[in-house]
């Protein structure tokens, strides 16, 4: 037709197509996926229950701005109570989560206890005693190294009404837990052991009752909020 601007198609040229490029499917998560999220959920779970004990032990040792110091050595991040071998006196097992759920101030050596280790003995009845009100909070605990038998004097004296818990255990799975100052004894100290059965501080060897009760006491005062006395 005259005027028209068509024309024929050129020879060999190829017809418009549309190409259909199909977009992502929707899905949920592959399995490695939930698995990370679900660690990542549990991690945050235990941090959030960890947190109020974490942030007193901070707050009353570390931060607060009061010029005060601890006499004894903070042990940060506490260590948690492993799954040690423990036995009675008469060699009946005893599970370590038994211990949990009291602040415990823990005394370890070998039966044959020796002066320094009778005074500390000594020492921690009188401290849990010291404490006042507060001392159903608090355990005693003697974790005797070897196999050999206690003297009948001293183990009488250890079962006197409030009776100290004593307990057998290997000594190389004690020094995985608990660990001395550099220089001394593992027997040397008293440790203390808070109620989620974590250490978290050791004592001077030969230290000043006085100031080892402040410790027990500023520790005592800092875990009100979340500790309370008996298992």
């Amino acid at each position: 037709m005259s005027g028209s601007n068509s024309s024929p198609p050129a020879a060999g040229a190829e017809p418009l197509s549309f190409t259909v490029h199909s977009l992502p499917a929707a899905g949920l998560p592959d399995d490695a996926q939930r698995t990370r999220a679900g660690r990542w959920k549990l991690l945050g779970l235990l941090f959030a229950c960890a947190l109020p004990v974490i942030a007193s032990y901070l707050g009353y040792f570390v931060i607060r701005p009061e010029g005060r110091t601890n006499y004894g050595d903070l042990i940060l991040p506490p260590r948690e109570m492993p799954a040690l071998a423990l036995a009675d006196l008469d060699g009946r097992p005893v599970d370590p989560a038994s211990l949990r759920g009291q602040w415990l101030l823990v005394v370890v050596g070998p039966a044959a206890c020796d002066e320094a280790c009778e005074r500390r003995l000594l020492m921690q009845r009188q401290l849990r005693e010291m404490t006042g009100r507060e001392r159903e909070r608090i355990d005693k605990v003697w974790l005797v190294t070897d196999d050999a038998p206690i003297a009948p004097p001293l183990l009488a004296a250890l079962q006197a009404t409030p009776a100290v818990t004593v307990l057998r255990a290997p000594a190389a799975e004690v020094e995985r837990w608990l660990a001395p100052a550099p220089g001394e004894a593992l027997a040397a100290h008293l440790y203390i052991v808070d109620p989620m059965g974590q250490w978290m501080m050791r004592e001077p060897a030969q230290p000043e009752p006085a100031r080892v009760k402040r410790d027990l006491d500023r520790l005592l005062r800092a875990s009100a909020s979340w500790d309370r006395p008996g298992r």
